[in-house]
């Protein structure tokens, strides 16, 4: 009786060169999607910033002779003429801003009544950042010297109330601080990967 012989085994040389070659793939894919990423966090982290105050006239802590016709402030990109508001208060609470505030590009001009006295006066602005969010803040400055007009007439007024107006209400609808878009082009390279992966393995399974 002829004895039992196993049958001889493929040689597993060109499954092994498959192998080789999937893994050379997703080797030179991995940085590619590592750089996407890194790209893509970069720029949400950007998106997500809000504007910033970049300088007044008159400067934080300057002295001036007197308050002049209208008070500046420059900010980092163009903020919205919705539901801007400044104040300039002095000493007294008495606030001598004369009408709305006035966007042109970067900049929120606020005219000022004349008559004003001398002393230390604090500015309380807010305005909606170019991402649609409001952003606020104050500093202060000094006259040195009254006016010489008497203002028409005079209202006391308190700091800025931080309450949603309708307007910017309506203009933030829909809006998020969480980058969902983001998320979405994140998770298309994750199943980009996965699916790169997963046909790699099959393939290296079919050539066994």
């Amino acid at each position: 009786m002829a004895a039992y012989l196993p049958p001889t085994p493929r040689s597993s040389a060109p499954a092994r060169g498959r192998r080789r070659r999937a893994d050379r793939t997703l080797r030179a894919l991995l940085p590619t999607l590592l750089l996407a990423l890194a790209v893509l966090l970069g720029a949400g982290g950007a998106a997500s910033a809000h504007d910033e105050l970049t300088g007044t006239n008159p400067a934080e802590g300057a002295t001036v002779d007197v308050l002049p016709p209208s008070l500046e402030l420059a900010f980092s990109s163009v903020p919205s003429g919705i539901g801007a508001q400044i104040q300039v208060l002095d000493e007294s609470g008495v606030d001598w801003a004369d009408g709305p505030a006035e966007i042109v590009d970067r900049s929120a001009s606020q005219p000022l009544r004349a008559g004003a006295p001398a002393g230390e006066y604090t500015v309380n602005w807010r305005v909606v950042s170019s991402d649609s969010h409001p952003i606020e803040g104050s500093f202060a400055f000094t006259t040195q010297e009254g006016g010489t007009t008497a203002p028409d007439s005079a209202s006391t007024a308190g700091p800025l109330e931080v309450q949603d107006d309708q307007a910017v209400e309506t203009q933030q609808a829909g809006v998020s601080d969480f980058p969902w878009s983001i998320v979405g082009m994140i998770a298309a390279l994750v199943v980009i990967a996965v699916v790169l992966a997963l046909t790699a393995r099959k393939r290296l399974g079919a050539g066994r």
